[in-house]
């Protein structure tokens, strides 16, 4: 299976891709195949993770930045199944060293290891000249994970069943709507299966159940599907108010401090704050640039978070920046 390597073929790509946050996330019941429906409005924000490739003897993980000593560098790491998967279909060894360089908060609900897993199978594409068509990539990004599509895909896009189906949301007019964001970065991450099983627990402790029979199919909201085709922040911000993300509740409740980091954005002028994801990142939607450079600002005072970042989506998905 092994390839010589040809001196005309690159040397080394970088690749990045974008954060997300959930401007949505509808949860259905639990399934047999222990997944869970979703009706997930995602949005790509401008924190980048980067992602370097290169020929190796073995298959190689190494990270810097920030985090990265919790980043697993060994097979679990999405970027490295992005090496075994596209080998697996080209029929090569997925002998690369694959340097991750962390800006995007590990596991703080943003979907950083599905931004390195997208990141690499572009990376490792463009270096082996596989031409994987767009839709061979987003196949085998669904077989990564559930936001590892969306990676791919950037800008604003409605994902069902786990998430992988997307479907791009784009303003009515056709023109471009730029949002402006804060993330408040919590001590330490929450597992994301953690968390889906305490929101299952809570619905069964509720008196309801929590089995994909007795969860109505998850939905977006049409009031927010509309503020977004409309470029309405203010509309926007009156929605994610209502607190459109079902795992926010199961967060809380394993992390009862972040309810403290959400009263203190909203207390710093933003618009509306909810859990990214599954946290426990928190994320806020201010008005303007000016406006979320103050939250960012107050809530880094505010001493309930560790850091806190103001930035602006949605953005293109993964990019092949560099090839050498």
């Amino acid at each position: 299976m092994s390839h010589p390597h040809n001196p005309k073929r690159p040397r080394r790509v970088t690749a990045r891709t974008p954060a997300k946050v959930n401007v949505q996330l509808a949860v259905g019941g639990l399934r047999d195949d222990q997944f869970h429906d979703l009706a997930n409005v995602f949005m790509a924000v401008d924190l980048h993770d980067t992602v370097t490739v290169e020929p190796a003897e073995e298959l190689l993980v190494t990270v810097s930045g920030r985090d990265a000593h919790e980043v697993p560098a060994d097979a679990s790491n999405l970027a490295a199944q992005a090496a075994w998967l596209l080998g697996e279909r080209y029929h090569r060894d997925p002998y690369v060293h694959i340097h991750i360089e962390k800006n995007i908060p590990v596991a703080g609900g943003m979907a950083g290891g599905s931004a390195d897993g997208a990141a690499a199978l572009l990376a490792i594409d463009a270096l082996w000249e596989t031409k994987a068509s767009r839709s061979a990539l987003l196949e085998l990004a669904a077989r990564m994970g559930s936001d590892v599509p969306f990676a791919l895909y950037g800008g604003i896009a409605l994902g069902r069943g786990r998430g992988e189906l997307l479907t791009p949301i784009k303003p009515d007019d056709g023109g471009e709507r730029e949002y402006h964001w804060v993330f408040a970065l919590a001590e330490g991450g929450l597992s994301t299966p953690a968390v889906f099983h305490e929101c299952d627990r809570l619905r069964m402790a509720s008196g309801g159940g929590h089995l994909s029979a007795d969860v109505p199919m998850p939905d977006p909201a049409p009031e927010l599907l509309a503020a977004i085709r409309g470029g309405d922040t203010v509309g926007l911000g009156r929605m994610l108010a209502f607190g459109l993300n079902d795992l926010q509740e199961a967060a809380l409740s394993l992390r009862p401090e972040l309810r403290a980091t959400l009263d203190a954005g909203t207390a710093a002028g933003a618009l509306a704050g909810l859990v990214s994801g599954s946290g426990p990142t928190c994320a806020f939607l201010a008005a303007g640039e000016e406006e979320a450079v103050q939250v960012a600002k107050a809530l880094r005072e505010s001493g309930m978070c560790r850091d806190a970042i103001a930035t602006r989506g949605p953005v293109p998905g993964a990019s092949v920046e560099v090839v050498e």
